[in-house]
């Protein structure tokens, strides 16, 4: 984009009614927020992916649990490992019952719970990208139908319809237009993969719980 034509998109901005600005600053602002969404995500989530599979390497070579937990204790960041803390705990302190069925149900429901906290946790703020995904065509497209308004207001005004009057307006409605779709589109993508990739590692975490409840704590 050239000087003269990133000038001209300034000067149009600043000539355009309240209105106009108005949606403007609500879809950078909607832009702004989304990604730093996905840049907090991203890195949220690809640490996660990573440091459950380098516990699940410790998971399946370490075959004594309190040893486990203290090597699950390099991986605060992953899902699979914050939920075999939460069982370990549990089992710690029911490991001396004598009910082993009371017992494993205890265990059961603690890593349940740890998933479903750990799936929040991932999700959280995720939704926004959607609503920004959603909203933003329609708020642009707001802006875009008031400044052909503004259009047709400027030539029952100058009795014109040349394009000295129509300009303006019409110039208003694209900028209101491609801003929506600048807002819109990466929060579109952003929510699509950050979708798929906790949907796999939420199924990550589902697989983990019969492992861990039903085989590996039978070996203790």
């Amino acid at each position: 984009m050239s000087e003269h034509t990133a000038g001209g998109i300034v000067s149009m901005i600043a000539g355009s009614g309240p209105v106009v600005v108005g949606v403007l600053l609500v879809l950078i602002l909607f832009s702004i927020i989304s990604w730093a969404i996905i840049a907090w995500k991203f890195g949220m989530v690809r640490k996660s992916k990573k440091e459950s599979q380098d516990f699940l390497d410790s998971f399946f070579e370490l075959q004594n649990a309190d040893k486990l937990f203290a090597a699950s204790e390099s991986y605060r960041s992953g899902s699979l490992p914050r939920v075999f803390r939460a069982g370990y705990i549990e089992y710690s302190a029911m490991r001396e019952r004598g009910d082993i069925a009371k017992v494993r149900e205890r265990i059961r429901r603690a890593v349940k719970r740890e998933v479903n906290g750990e799936s929040k946790r991932l999700t959280r703020l995720v939704p926004f990208l959607a609503t920004v995904g959603n909203t933003a065509p329609f708020i642009g497209l707001f802006g875009t139908v008031w400044g052909i308004m503004g259009s047709f207001q400027n030539i029952g005004l100058m009795k014109s319809a040349s394009l000295a009057a129509v300009a303006p307006g019409i110039s208003e409605a694209l900028v209101a237009t491609a801003t929506g779709l600048v807002a819109a589109i990466p929060a579109v993508i952003g929510y699509n993969y950050f979708s798929s990739e906790i949907g796999q590692i939420e199924r990550d975490m589902e697989d983990f719980v019969p492992d861990f409840v039903e085989s590996y704590l039978n070996q203790q």
